[in-house]
């Protein structure tokens, strides 16, 4: 098979594939959400941008569960699916693939690279015992187990011994090669901590791991070996595949990788790193492909500085999130208030406070009062300035125009909380200048030429900041930008954006003098503490 590798033109992330025991949580949310960001940003910069999201829907553990509802597999899978389908569409993510691993073209793709990886000889049959968790569809080591035999992950469920013929992948075989791409791709396994995770594990050796099971009917049968089913993983990292496939293209390898291949992002939950990091780019290896660009291992999510749980009682409902609070306002706080990579904690308190402070009084209220004034010192217009008459030392100017480029890099690192302090830097900088400047002083002396300059300085600020946090709070955004006399939809994906276009929107000076403004509206309701979101 060629090797096809993309142009810099394109970008392709991938969520995980969420494993469909139950409805989607918290946690799952928070992955898409910097998920879809990350998208939102490359395509504003003029990207042609994949983003895969999707479930995996095989295994043991799912075939049970259905079981105990009264329900076949599929249906289990279907209803569940569309529970993520509908979370998406409320959180406003925009993906443009949602990968199946029930797909009848992916057991074809499945069994291709299946075969591959059979022909080089790095699949052989052998026993395997020891204890098993149903819930994580692995083996655990004794030392691992607490006590009674439950697994460490799932500590309300006991393992069951397990004593059978399994497929193995010869993952041994691949230590040094995984070993020496680490070190010529130190950026491969981000943030830094998870790096070193995955070095520690696997310095200390790698082992072979089964990828298939007996006795499961819920999968994909093994193209050699009927009796067994291909193994949850080994089939639902290929999903990442096959959503690259056009809807109307033969479902074979070499089509699928064709055009978005290597994946540029896998972003995931640290709970999975091992997977990605190490069986992933392993059995890539092993089928002569080429391994995607980077991994990122964000941390988990706890509730008032516990883990979240059932048994707890202190889980977070996404659905009633966003009912109570609006898309906007989950994807910013969860942002902008968790550094991306390390755990964090959701606060409801803590919640209502950030997004009063940043949303409704610092952005808000200075869009509102600014408008308000240019309504009456200037007949609803953009004063008849324009940016580059404006001094660099000017203290907005001077912060603006180094913004974009501030911006763009902590997008790129994924520090999703620099880039709101960053742009709330600066309006918090355009609140001080207003207070410090006056302009209703200003118009009383007749000083009109240095009332419009704080005017246009004061405006031109905010739709900066609006459009840098674009792929954040997109319906924000887009409420700005209406009222500053644009007809801009930050939701729109088949608007042309292009490298020209984001250069000039991202610095400061972009907007047009006499334009015509739009009447001033609240972009954020001030939230009130009232019950708890459980």
């Amino acid at each position: 098979m060629k090797n096809t590798y993309k142009t810099q033109d394109t970008f392709a992330i991938t969520t995980p594939l969420y494993y469909v025991n139950a409805l989607p949580h918290i946690g799952s949310a928070y992955t898409t959400i910097a998920a879809d960001t990350v998208a939102r940003f490359q395509r504003l910069q003029g990207k042609s941008v994949l983003m895969i999201t999707g479930t995996d829907e095989h295994g043991q553990k799912i075939q049970r569960t259905a079981q105990s509802k009264g329900r076949s597999p599929q249906e289990h899978c279907d209803l569940v699916v569309s529970g993520f389908e509908s979370l998406w569409q409320q959180l406003n993510i925009q993906y443009d693939r949602f990968s199946r691993t029930t797909a009848s073209n992916h057991e074809l793709i499945v069994k291709e690279f299946f075969q591959r990886v059979w022909d080089r000889g790095d699949i052989y049959l052998s026993q395997q015992q020891g204890w098993y968790c149903v819930a994580c569809e692995e083996f655990k080591e004794e030392r691992e187990l607490l006590e009674e035999k439950y697994c460490p992950i799932h500590t309300n469920q006991k393992v069951e011994w397990r004593d059978e013929e399994n497929y193995f992948f010869r993952l041994s075989k691949y230590q040094e090669k995984l070993q020496a791409f680490y070190q010529e791709k130190p950026n491969f396994i981000q943030p830094e901590s998870r790096r070193n995770e995955v070095l520690n594990f696997v310095n200390q050796g790698l082992q072979d791991f089964s990828i298939s099971r007996v006795n499961v009917d819920w999968g994909f049968q093994l193209p050699v070996d009927p009796s067994h089913t291909i193994y949850v993983w080994f089939d639902a990292l290929l999903g990442y595949v096959t959503a690259l496939l056009d809807p109307d293209s033969e479902p074979t390898l070499e089509n699928a990788l064709s055009k978005w291949w290597p994946i540029n992002l896998h972003l995931i939950g640290k709970d999975i790193l091992r997977f990605h990091a190490i069986y992933w780019p392993a059995m890539l290896m092993s089928a002569d492909l080429p391994i995607s660009h980077h991994v990122f291992g964000h941390g988990f999510l706890t509730k008032d500085g516990k883990k979240m749980g059932k048994s707890l009682g202190n889980t977070l409902d996404p659905f009633e999130l966003l009912k109570k609070y609006g898309s906007d306002a989950v994807r910013y706080y969860f942002l902008k208030e968790i550094e991306f990579g390390v755990d964090g904690d959701f606060s409801e308190t803590r919640f209502i406070n950030v997004l009063n402070a940043d949303l409704a009084n610092d952005l808000g209220n200075l869009l509102n009062r600014t408008l308000k004034m240019a309504q009456k010192y200037f007949k609803g217009q953009i004063p008849d300035i324009h940016g580059e008459e404006i001094e660099v030392t000017h203290p907005l100017k001077a912060i603006g125009m180094s913004l974009g480029e501030q911006v763009i890099q902590a997008y790129t690192d994924l520090a999703f909380s620099q880039v709101c302090e960053a742009v709330l830097a600066l309006v918090r900088t355009s609140n001080k200048y207003i207070d410090e400047t006056a302009p209703w002083s200003l118009y009383k002396q007749c000083q009109l030429e240095a009332l419009a300059e704080v005017l246009y300085s004061v405006l031109e600020s905010v739709r900066l900041a609006s459009y840098l946090l674009s792929p954040i709070i997109p319906n924000i955004s887009n409420a700005i930008y209406q009222q500053l006399g644009f007809s801009n939809d930050f939701n729109d994906k088949s608007v042309i954006n292009s490298s020209e276009i984001f250069v000039k929107q991202a610095n400061w000076g972009a907007l047009p003098k006499n334009q015509i403004l739009g009447q001033p509206q609240p972009i954020f309701q001030r939230i009130e503490l009232a019950e708890t979101v459980s």
